[in-house]
């Protein structure tokens, strides 16, 4: 129930206390800070296990990579959304940045290439001068790189969503937690991606390598915030 909760609060355009009042409905007893919690505790591992099982899965299309950033506002200041997609539109990194620059973008092809295991072949951008040599110092100079506003519509149109979503939620109070609310987001879609079937997905880890975790083992998680 309590993944259940903090599934919904990643991918639908639910406050907190919607998502408590349509528990109560159900007999569940919650406080809209519960969800919180739960957020705070759960997105993090949720989005490490979808970043691992990422890795590797992209193919040929997923060599071509569309990338661009946008903006969140996070404590009443614009902080920068770095995002990329394939060919395909599956999600490649996101990463959020207190700045755009050369070091921000550097770290962030760092960073996806971390995660998905591969070199691109072609990388598209905007025309902000930090990507060429970003592109040449991280992911090397055979890549090519093609600067096209109408070639990054996908990219564009892609923003949509998360821009959607934060701005119901009237920014965040801090980096961490919309830097963590932001990666979520992007990575939870893959639980009904037709290219990721639903695999099992363990918030908690078991006792022993041969038992699974029981809710008794994932308590400690609702004590905090149920009744």
């Amino acid at each position: 129930m309590i993944a259940l909760v903090v599934l919904w609060r990643l991918r639908y355009r639910l406050t907190l206390r919607d998502l408590a009042e349509m528990f109560l409905q159900r007999g569940i007893v919650f406080s809209h800070e519960a969800v919180r919690a739960w957020e705070a505790k759960l997105a993090p591992a949720l989005a490490e296990q979808l970043r691992r099982r990422r890795r590797g899965n992209g193919g040929a299309r997923g060599r071509r990579w569309h990338v661009d950033e946008t903006y969140v506002k996070v404590g009443g200041r614009w902080t920068y959304l770095y995002r990329a997609i394939d060919r395909d539109g599956s999600l490649v990194d996101t990463m959020l940045s207190e700045h755009r620059d050369m070091a921000a973008a550097q770290a962030f092809f760092r960073s996806a290439k971390a995660v998905t295991g591969v070199t691109p072949d072609q990388v598209t951008t905007d025309g902000h001068g930090s990507y060429p040599r970003a592109i040449r110092t991280t992911l090397g100079r055979r890549v090519e790189h093609r600067t096209s506003a109408y070639k990054n519509n996908k990219m564009e149109q892609d923003h949509r969503g998360v821009k959607g979503r934060t701005q119901c939620m009237r920014g965040f109070k801090s980096f961490a937690s919309a830097e963590r609310f932001c990666r979520s987001y992007d990575e939870a879609p893959q639980l009904a991606s037709p290219l990721h079937p639903p695999q099992p997905i363990r918030l908690c880890q078991p006792s022993s390598p041969a038992s699974p975790p029981s809710c008794h083992q994932c308590a400690h998680h609702s004590r905090s915030g149920v009744g």
